[in-house]
C-alpha cells in the first residue's frame, strides 16, 4: 500500500517571537557589527616608573558614553524576553547618558522614547536626548524618578526599561565582548597585561558587577575598586550592608552615585571603594582634559582621582603594575557646568587647590594630602 503524504502543520505562532522583534534584533546586531571597539588610552605618567595607567575610552561610542553598551544590552534583553514590540513606548529613569543611548536605539527601532530626568540635568544631555528623537519628562527630585517612570510607562501602555534593576543581568559577564573582556584583550601586549587594579564608578552597578564577575570567573589576579561620590550610598552599603539609603544632598557628578542601593549593585564583587568629593572629581576631570587635549566628564574625574590614590600607594610600597580605569563620556556635555566658571562659583566649588593636587600627582608621582 502506498503511503499518503500528510500535510505539514506548522505550530501556532509564538506572539513573543514576532517578525518585528526578529527584525529589531537584526538591526541592533548589524549596528554592533558596524562599530569598532573603543580605544584603551595610555596616560603618560613619567614620574611613576613601573606603574602604568590606562583609560578605556567609552566616549567613542556612537552615543558618546559608556552607557551605549548598557542601552544595547537592555534592548536585547527586553526584546528576547518579549517585553517590547512594534510601537511600544520606551520609558527610562536616567540622569542623562543612559537616556541618550536608549534614545539612539529606540529611534533605530522606530519606537517612541521618554526619559524621566532630573530638572538639573546638563542642558547638553537634554539636547542629545532630543537629537536622537526622545523627549524629556522632568522631575524636581531625583528620588522620584523610579515611581514616575513606572507611572508614565503604565499610562502610555509602554515599557519601563529600568536600568537600575536589569543592568547587572542584561550583560553577559562571562564574555561576549563586554567591557571587561575588551579591556583584558587589549592589555595582552602591554608590559603588565593583567591589571593590578580596575577602577570604575557605580551608577546602576552594572559595570562593576560585570568587571568583578569577569575577573573572578577568569581567575585574574586583579582587584576592583569602585570610585564613589561622597554623597552616594554605595560606599556606605559596602561597609555596612544594612545601610540602604542616604539623605545627603545629591552629588553633582552625573551618572554615578545614588541615594539608594540599586538592585544591580553587587557589593560582593568589589574589593575596595574610594570616596571622592565632587570638587576633587571636577578638578581631576579638568586636569585630565587639558592633558588629553579634549574634555571628559566628571565621572571620569572621579575615576582618575581614585586611580591616583591607588597609584600613589603602589609607588610608596614599591609595587609595579597596571591600573585600568574608564573615560566614561564626552566632557562637551558639561560645558555649561564643570567647565563653566560661573557655574562653579554659583555652586561654591573652588577647584584651583584640587587641580594643583592632581597636577602634583602627574609631576611627582604622589597625590598630596
Amino acid at each position: 500500500m502506498n503511503s499518503i503524504s500528510q500535510p505539514v502543520v506548522s505550530p501556532p505562532a509564538n506572539p513573543s517571537r514576532s517578525d518585528w522583534g526578529a527584525r529589531a534584533l537584526r538591526r541592533i546586531e548589524a549596528d554592533y557589527n558596524r562599530s569598532a571597539d573603543t580605544h584603551l588610552i595610555p596616560v603618560d605618567m613619567p614620574a611613576l616608573a613601573g606603574i602604568a595607567l590606562y583609560l578605556k575610552d567609552e566616549s567613542s561610542h556612537p552615543t558618546g558614553s559608556l552607557k551605549h553598551r548598557l542601552a544595547r544590552s537592555l534592548f536585547l534583553y527586553a526584546l528576547c524576553n518579549g517585553w517590547i514590540d512594534e510601537g511600544t513606548t520606551i520609558v527610562e529613569a536616567s540622569s542623562g547618558s543612559t537616556a541618550v543611548s536608549e534614545a539612539y536605539f529606540a529611534r533605530m527601532l522606530r519606537l517612541p522614547f521618554v526619559a524621566v530626568v532630573p530638572r538639573s540635568t546638563a542642558p547638553e544631555k537634554v539636547e542629545a536626548i532630543e537629537f536622537h528623537g526622545g523627549r524629556c519628562h522632568f522631575i524636581d527630585r531625583p528620588g522620584d524618578a523610579y515611581d514616575e517612570a513606572h507611572r508614565l510607562a503604565a499610562s502610555l501602555g509602554g515599557h519601563y526599561m529600568d536600568q537600575f534593576t536589569y543592568a547587572e543581568r542584561a550583560t553577559d559577564w562571562r564574555g561576549n565582548n563586554n567591557i571587561a573582556e575588551s579591556i583584558f584583550d587589549q592589555m595582552k601586549r602591554e608590559p603588565c597585561p593583567i591589571p593590578r587594579w580596575v577602577v570604575c564608578g557605580a551608577g546602576t552597578g552594572g559595570t562593576s558587577a560585570t568587571i568583578g564577575r569577569f575577573v573572578r570567573y577568569n581567575l585574574h589576579d586583579t582587584q576592583v575598586c569602585v570610585a564613589d561620590p561622597e554623597a552616594s550610598v554605595f560606599h556606605r552599603h559596602w561597609v555596612d550592608r544594612t545601610v540602604r539609603t542616604t539623605c545627603d544632598t545629591p552629588s553633582r557628578i552625573e551618572g554615578i552615585g545614588r541615594a539608594r542601593v540599586e538592585p544591580s549593585f553587587i557589593p560582593g564583587v568589589i574589593d575596595r571603594m574610594e570616596v571622592v568629593t565632587d570638587v576633587a572629581s571636577i578638578a581631576a576631570a579638568r586636569v585630565l582634559s587639558r592633558r588629553l587635549g579634549r574634555r571628559c566628564g566628571g565621572s571620569t574625574g572621579t575615576n582618575l582621582w581614585a586611580s591616583a590614590v591607588i597609584a600613589s600607594e603602589m609607588a610608596a610600597a614599591g609595587e609595579r603594575g597596571s591600573i585600568v580605569s574608564i573615560l566614561c563620556d564626552h566632557g562637551d556635555r558639561y560645558g555649561s557646568t564643570y567647565f563653566n566658571p560661573d557655574w562653579l562659583a554659583a555652586n561654591g566649588l573652588d577647584v584651583a587647590p584640587w587641580e594643583a593636587r592632581m597636577e602634583a600627582f602627574f609631576r611627582d608621582g604622589r597625590l598630596p594630602d
